[in-house]
């Protein structure tokens, strides 16, 4: 499903059901030895995906651990990005030569919990939001805000190893393209040799799902200048 946002350099792999066949590294088995039933399933899953995608790079098995604020670590040369709700799991990978970053996320198409979208917007968001669920009420576009800011949080950190918040980055929904902007409110890192200020992205509804995607591509001979490495947790994957 998620392919359909992405482009042609990302490869992807998703899937609504837990494999019987899917298995772990030892290395993740320590992991997530502790860890419930349905944390177990989601992580093992996310992670099978991972490798089925890997492997039509041609590239081998390996384990995909967490670091240190729970973000996939990923085999040299690569860039990818993991998601998993209620029913769904998927990753995508590709190549650093091609992808400088890329970020997903799913969602369940429900609207958030009283309480959580004034947590996770700003007010010009919020006024933004009344519209669309008023004008395109098929779709929770609260949700949908919450799931682009997981996709642009997912695109920044493997660029920064730095904590964005929820507000630091103002979304703008387009409910007839399918697409979103992301401006940042922080200061951000050079990329490809300039600043970046923003992301763009896509987004789908269907299925009973929200998933939105970032992917920045990678100009030849490109080269990526991290800034400062202050980190902080968020939702791991």
């Amino acid at each position: 499903m998620i392919e359909s946002i992405l482009p042609a350099a990302v490869t992807a792999v998703d899937t609504f059901v837990d494999p019987p066949d899917a298995t772990l590294f030892r290395d993740e088995e320590a992991v997530i030895r502790m860890a419930v039933d349905k944390r177990r399933r989601e992580f093992t899953t996310a992670r099978w995906c991972a490798r089925q995608a890997m492997g039509r790079l041609g590239r081998p098995p390996a384990p995909i651990l967490p670091g240190a604020r729970g973000e996939p670590q990923w085999p040299e040369g690569l860039v990818g990005s993991i998601t998993h709700c209620a029913g769904y799991r998927g990753a995508v990978v590709a190549e650093r030569g091609q992808v400088t970053t890329v970020g997903i996320d799913a969602e369940p198409d429900e609207p958030l919990a009283n309480g959580i979208l004034a947590a996770i917007s700003l007010p010009e968001e919020r006024d933004r939001i009344a519209v669309l669920q008023h004008d395109h009420p098929a779709v929770s576009w609260d949700r949908m805000l919450f799931s682009a800011k997981e996709s642009v949080y997912k695109a920044w950190f493997p660029l920064t190893g730095r904590w964005l918040d929820f507000e630091d980055a103002k979304v703008v929904l387009d409910p007839l393209t399918g697409t979103f902007t992301a401006g940042l409110l922080v200061s951000a890192p050079w990329v490809q040799g300039r600043k970046l200020t923003g992301f763009s992205g896509r987004w789908l509804a269907r299925n009973g799902l929200i998933v939105t995607a970032i992917t920045v591509l990678a100009p030849a001979g490109a080269r990526i200048q991290p800034a400062g490495r202050r980190v902080a947790a968020r939702r791991p994957r």
